[in-house]
């Protein structure tokens, strides 16, 4: 059974090819483990998942998506640590970070969410 498309999501976009992201899965992991009771987590290949991207172009790697039902209140890329990506969570979850509101990134959350359902 899904979680509500108004809960939060935290993914990280990333792909095959790149050493970073690879040294990063497992922070990421757990920040999951941490932050997985109020959040889902996703770990997205932005060239197998592609689709799910529409016409968004990440460059840097990791980026992080953090949103909240179809509002992002986060999307860009972070240092690889597990101290920025929980300092970035945090505020999120509490409302401290406000959403963005780019057109051109609708409906991006719940296109992510989808993943692996």
């Amino acid at each position: 059974m899904s979680e509500p498309e108004s809960g939060w999501l935290v993914a990280c976009l990333c792909a095959a090819w790149c050493r970073t992201c690879d040294d990063y899965r497992s922070t990421f992991d757990a920040l999951a483990r941490e932050f997985g009771a109020g959040c889902r987590f996703r770990w997205v290949d932005i060239e197998d998942d592609e689709q799910a991207l529409g016409e968004l172009d990440i460059v840097d790697f990791p980026t992080l998506l953090i949103a909240e039902g179809d509002s992002i209140h986060f999307l860009g890329p972070v240092l690889p640590a597990a101290a920025t990506a929980r300092q970035l969570i945090g505020r999120a979850l509490q409302h401290q970070l406000a959403p963005r509101r780019d057109p051109a990134h609708a409906g991006l959350a719940a296109r992510l969410r989808a993943l692996g359902d």
